[in-house]
């Protein structure tokens, strides 16, 4: 059914969880795949008398996020309790920045349909996590405790989205600009990037928004822009059948494709929020933020731009090559070992990534390592090892060995010496007089009968350019 009637209008919540070693108020470490409850002490369980202590590492990680996101920092800012019951949170209350974020009034730019639009973020704040609930199969429920106390940074959007693919644009450059920050994978697979979802339509001309409903439980951002896809169908049969709408929370069915409720949306005063009694309000002055900011990579934008003009790269490898900051990082760790950009770029697009695919690995947990990568193609550029040899040496390196080190170890080097070629090349020619002449006839392809044998000779180790050469020297010579 088409809503060419309507408005609307979209706004979205993401839950950033930001990479810290220990937890925003305890000293637990911060480990995805742990088993359930190691990462844990009496802060988390929410022991009688236990006092938390703010982590400085979350909070810089939220003034990056902010200067990436052009947002005002808070200079002076406090910690407020939002009180909630649930298994998974045994202290009955989360520390979050209710009355006093982080920082407010940022942007960021996307890209829909060749147009470019500034989407407002209201607000972000700095908080900790909750634990995980499951309920099993057999009556059962279980509670893992390692996530609770997890610092997150909540990014609050401004109701600037108007669609659907709108929605999607801005989460993939949200997610390249946390990413490219480095305080977050912001991996939706391991919850580290979570998206609720606030939509409304209103008939077109009206000044007053439609009832807002708020869509949970995304777990990709497919599933949002399909999600969001239904609701405004949804709420438009409603809207033309009279009925009334109420403000509630849904969930998205992957299965069937609907939105389903969930619940009635609470309010602010259902949270009784207050100040957090047991931490100092915290000042951010400008040299603070100055250390911080000098401490920001270079974002995808800059690295692709630097990618095209500086090192000759064309769009398609710049853009391939800030899919992850991990993988952007290593290509500019290996072009600075002194590898070809575009052979450096060639093979972290290709061998590379079917290498991770195949071992189903992020770049960062494997052994390779940029110099090797970078020695690997210096080889292959003088010669020294040709590109069919370079198969060999890169299985080597990504096992962590040394490449020029394993070249020499298993006499990989090309031969390229003139003095050492002619006699084999000399020798072929002598036993294979059919095929010079054939040549001298004016049989260019002769030459293919010839150099079989000629790397033959050379255990597949001749320099294939320099055996070209010397072998039409060769056979020039006898005519």
């Amino acid at each position: 059914m088409a809503i060419s009637n309507f408005e609307t209008t979209i706004g979205l919540e993401v839950h950033i969880e930001l990479k810290t070693n220990s937890k925003a108020m305890s000293p637990s470490p911060v480990e995805y795949g742990a088993a359930p409850n190691q990462n844990t002490n009496v802060i988390d369980w929410g022991y009688p008398g236990v006092l938390p202590q703010a982590n400085r590492g979350a909070i810089e990680a939220g003034m990056m996020a902010a200067l990436a996101l052009h947002a005002d920092i808070t200079p002076d800012l406090h910690w407020d309790r939002k009180n909630y019951f649930y298994p998974d949170n045994p202290k009955a209350y989360q520390i979050t920045q209710q009355f006093e974020p982080i920082a407010k009034d940022g942007w960021l730019e996307i890209e829909v349909d060749g147009q470019k639009k500034r989407v407002g973020i209201t607000e972000m704040h700095v908080e900790e996590d909750a634990g995980k609930n499951t309920h099993g199969t057999n009556g059962y429920s279980y509670v893992d405790l390692n996530r609770q106390g997890t610092p997150l940074i909540e990014i609050v959007g401004a109701p600037d989205l108007t669609s659907p693919d709108e929605a999607y644009a801005y989460l993939e450059a949200l997610k390249e600009t946390i990413q490219f920050t480095g305080i977050s994978d912001v991996k939706m697979e391991e919850g580290s990037m979570r998206v609720d979802a606030n939509i409304s339509i209103r008939p077109i001309g009206s000044k007053q928004y439609g009832t807002k409903v708020e869509l949970k439980n995304l777990n990709s951002f497919n599933y949002v822009r399909k999600g969001l896809l239904f609701e405004e169908q949804r709420q438009a049969k409603a809207y033309l059948a009279g009925e009334t709408l109420k403000q509630q929370t849904r969930r998205y069915d992957e299965t069937t494709g609907e939105t389903i409720l969930m619940r009635v949306k609470e309010t602010a005063d259902d949270y009784r929020y207050f100040p957090e009694p047991d931490l100092a309000p915290i000042h951010i002055d400008q040299p603070w933020i100055n250390t911080v900011a000098q401490k920001l990579p270079e974002d995808a934008k800059t690295r692709r731009q630097r990618y095209v003009e500086e090192l000759g790269l064309d769009t398609y490898d710049a853009e391939v090559l800030t899919q992850t900051l991990a993988m952007a990082n290593f290509f500019d760790a290996t072009v600075a070992e002194g590898a070809n950009p575009k052979r450096a770029s060639n093979y972290l697009m290709g061998d590379v990534n079917a290498f991770l695919n195949a071992n189903h690995q992020d770049l960062e947990d494997t052994k390779l390592i940029p110099k090797h990568l970078a020695d690997m193609i210096k080889l292959i550029d003088e010669d020294v090892i040709s590109t069919k040899m370079a198969k060999q040496v890169f299985k080597a390196i990504t096992d962590g060995q040394e490449p020029v080190q394993y070249v020499e170890d298993h006499n990989l080097k090309q031969l390229s010496d003139p003095a050492i070629l002619l006699p084999m090349i000399e020798e072929v020619l002598d036993n294979n007089e059919q095929s010079v002449q054939d040549f001298l006839g004016g049989k260019e392809r002769a030459t293919k009968a010839l150099i079989g044998p000629i790397m033959k000779a050379t255990r597949g180790n001749a320099n294939p350019n320099v055996v070209n050469d010397l072998l039409h020297q060769a056979l020039e010579a006898r005519r």
